[in-house]
């Protein structure tokens, strides 16, 4: 099973693409699309290249993506929602099944502790990845791969997604006029 961790941003999107091959956890990529000082439109654009790019190369067969973070400043979330919906479209454009965390979550699976900081994150990823990831943007896209493997795992074999509070990406059903 690989999935891709997308921790969403403007200026730095972090990803980390994860394998897992029974017990053992490896990391196939992990980065960070920093697409300079731009207009806005053309960083999305940047990103949108860059996943797309990553998606077609590490053939990941599920998404992880940063749920909205409901502390930040109304500007942050709207650009964050930006860098979010980026990510969400590239891997719905790849037929990819897309499945969101909180931080908290993410940070709780990845070290035990759902207040870990920046710096907790970073060693975490180098003892139990072995990766050297120098920005916490990398590290936090690692984590949510990891996080998502973890969850997937107490899913019980043949088991609905809803179990184990696997929650894919809501989609609107609803026809275009």
């Amino acid at each position: 099973m690989i999935v891709l961790g997308i921790d969403p941003g403007s200026h730095r999107c972090g990803f980390g693409v994860v394998a897992r091959e029974g017990r053992q956890l490896h990391v196939v990529a992990s980065g960070v699309l920093a697409p300079g000082a731009l207009p806005m439109a053309e960083r999305l654009g940047r990103i949108l290249d860059g996943l797309e790019d990553l998606i077609r190369r590490a053939r990941p067969a599920e998404v992880a993506v940063e749920a909205v973070f409901s502390g930040a400043s109304a500007r942050s979330a709207l650009v964050l929602g930006q860098a979010r919906g980026v990510a969400l479209a590239v891997s719905a454009r790849a037929g990819l099944p897309v499945f969101e965390y909180a931080p908290s979550e993410v940070k709780l699976a990845f070290t035990g502790s759902g207040r870990a900081d920046k710096d907790q994150m970073l060693r975490t990823a180098r003892l139990l990845l072995g990766a050297a990831p120098e920005l916490s943007d990398e590290a936090d896209a690692l984590a949510l791969a990891v996080c998502h493997l973890a969850r997937r795992q107490l899913r019980p074999a043949g088991a609905p997604a809803a179990l184990d509070r696997l929650r894919p990406a809501r989609r609107d059903h609803r026809r275009a006029p």
